[in-house]
């Protein structure tokens, strides 16, 4: 492991960490209002700053940091397990079911996937509360994330499929389930793991593109889209630049995951 990728790492659980503990590191709640401070400037009480409600940026931050980097995993993970149990069905099964999920794929594939995402987000009421919007953004990256890891999956399973020690193993009489968990479901376990940590980035950005149209987290929960809203106001960027502290982290979040994880390592 190189010394920037070893870096890398290290900032990726630094950062994880702190969005766990987002409770106890952050100075006030993420919906707490200082209204006697608006807009204030960066000080010893509020080191970013405050918003326009008095709300303390940097709290904002550590809890948007948390719903972004926690959740997007689940939703990878969820996709990551959908597209494991269907490239396996298909894979294992052949024929009609193999080209049936491989047609699917290619239909999703062909779509514009983030237009696709908006237009299944939008058909949903857009006045719900913050937990569930929550939900339903993250369940809608999960639903429909499988298409892209499906395919690696399948062709992992066809590759195991075919190969002489499972072939071998079969001819010593071992049952399918056998030769599944002993021989195909491990040497998967890579390709999913690879797609995983590929499909987490994909879907913190799509989280943040969601949020930053509206259509994401809803207020008063902040996630790093709901913050990045502030910026389409260029003068109030330039007249207060600190409010691109949420932009520098998703931008640093985004160049960890592409040392921590590079092509080269990637599998698909």
């Amino acid at each position: 492991m190189t010394g920037a990728r070893r870096t890398a790492v290290i900032a990726l659980w630094a950062l994880f960490a702190t969005a766990v503990l987002a409770d106890l590191l952050a100075p006030a709640r993420y919906d707490e209002q200082f209204r006697d401070y608006p807009n204030a400037q960066p000080c010893r009480r509020f080191p970013l700053g405050t918003d326009e409600l008095g709300r303390d940026r940097l709290s904002r931050l550590l809890h948007g940091t948390r719903i972004s980097l926690l959740l997007a995993p689940a939703a990878a993970l969820i996709a990551t397990a959908l597209a494991g149990i269907i490239g396996l069905a298909a894979g294992l099964r052949g024929g009609a079911v193999e080209r049936a999920v491989v047609l699917s794929a290619d239909l999703f594939q062909s779509l514009p996937w983030f237009f696709l995402l908006l237009t299944a987000r939008a058909l949903l009421p857009l006045n719900v509360g913050p937990l569930a919007s929550i939900m339903v953004t993250f369940a809608i990256l999960s639903l429909l994330g499988w298409s892209g890891p499906v395919r690696v999956v399948r062709a992992g399973v066809r590759a195991v499929g075919e190969s002489d020690y499972v072939l071998q193993a079969r001819a010593l009489g071992c049952s399918r389930v056998r030769v599944f968990f002993l021989h195909l479901l491990p040497n998967l376990r890579p390709v999913l793991l690879a797609q995983f940590w590929v499909s987490v980035p994909l879907f913190v950005l799509a989280e943040a593109n969601l949020s930053l149209l509206g259509l994401g987290v809803a207020e008063p929960l902040p996630s790093l889209g709901t913050l990045l809203r502030e910026l389409e106001n260029y003068s109030a960027v330039a007249a207060r630049p600190w409010i691109l502290a949420p932009a520098c982290l998703l931008t640093g979040v985004m160049g960890c995951f592409q040392l921590a994880f590079p092509k080269e390592d990637r599998i698909g």
